[in-house]
């Protein structure tokens, strides 16, 4: 079986219109599974390959396991899809900047992808209001090629993109639609089963004339699971989309303002302070799922 399995399966479930919740039924097991199959987190056991392979041959004259050794431009014609749909397939991810230590990141997804899927609120200065603070919320889920997606959604603001994991720090490289620009983050890790907090350094444009070049520290906590159900995720989603972005005066301690917000330059370091804006782990709050962060009062 190839290491592209899983772009395969996806490329036959499209070309056949076959929904992931139809092959778990007609399969007789969890939809849940089948997303893993498409995601590339797993690969089906050599029993449920071969039943996978007879299901595909219902709707495909022919159809044997020895197929899945087909490249997609192979499997096509079989598929009844074009070969520019194929092409395109082929390419990998043909809507995404090829980079160097993309394949160790992709790997690094499939193995802990799963600790950052979920629902996430954000904390951070408010750049239009010194002294002020506003929480986005994050959706973070598997696409269908298997790579980690991020949406954030604040006040008509859109920014989306993908989060690449690599040792035990996290970058996310997004575009916010609205006005037209890139942002970015670089946040660290957790070594838990799922991940309850996060932080890190995020930069993006301020939206001044200028289109200012910003940077701040961000936190991000957990405040709900993915379900098995895409629409249900997508409403719940725009469930939380719909609180008021602004955080209230003094909803924040003194601790996470200090943790957001620090003095740096020339003039801070004789008295120890910092050179350059940073997040070391030895003051990261990321942490897997437990108790509430000291101080941080979160309201939903």
């Amino acid at each position: 079986m190839s290491e592209a399995f899983h772009q395969k399966l996806a490329f036959a479930l499209k070309a056949l219109s076959v929904s992931r919740g139809t092959l778990a039924a007609e399969l007789g097991i969890d939809k849940s599974v089948v997303g893993r199959w498409v995601s590339g987190q797993v690969r089906p056991s050599s029993h449920n390959l071969s039943r996978l392979s007879a299901y595909i041959g219902t709707r495909v004259d022919g159809f044997t396991t020895l197929d899945w050794e087909r490249p997609i431009s192979g499997l096509a014609p079989m598929l009844g899809a074009s070969p520019e749909v194929a092409h395109q397939a082929g390419a990998g991810r043909g809507d995404t900047v090829q980079l160097p230590l993309v394949a160790e990141s992709r790997a690094t997804t499939v193995r802990r992808g799963s600790a950052y899927e979920g629902f996430f609120r954000t904390t951070r200065p408010y750049a239009q209001y010194p002294g002020r603070f506003m929480h986005d919320i994050i959706l973070i889920r598997r696409g269908d090629e298997g790579d980690l997606r991020f949406l954030l959604i604040n006040g008509g603001v859109k920014v989306e993109g993908v989060v690449l994991l690599l040792q035990n720090q996290i970058f996310i490289i997004s575009a916010e639609q609205t006005s037209g620009a890139y942002a970015f983050a670089i946040l660290n890790g957790v070594n838990t089963v799922q991940a309850g907090v996060l932080d890190g350094l995020m930069m993006w444009c301020s939206l001044d004339a200028a289109r200012t070049p910003t940077a701040s520290a961000i936190l991000l906590e957990r405040v709900g699971d993915l379900s098995d159900d895409p629409a249900a995720d997508d409403a719940r989603f725009a469930e939380l989309c719909a609180a008021d972005s602004l955080a209230p005066e003094g909803s924040l301690s003194r601790e996470i303002v200090d943790h957001l917000t620090r003095d740096v330059g020339p003039s801070q370091i004789p008295g120890g302070g910092d050179w350059l804006l940073t997040l070391p782990l030895s003051r990261s709050l990321a942490r897997g799922i437990g108790p509430p962060i000291p101080g941080y009062r979160y309201r939903n």
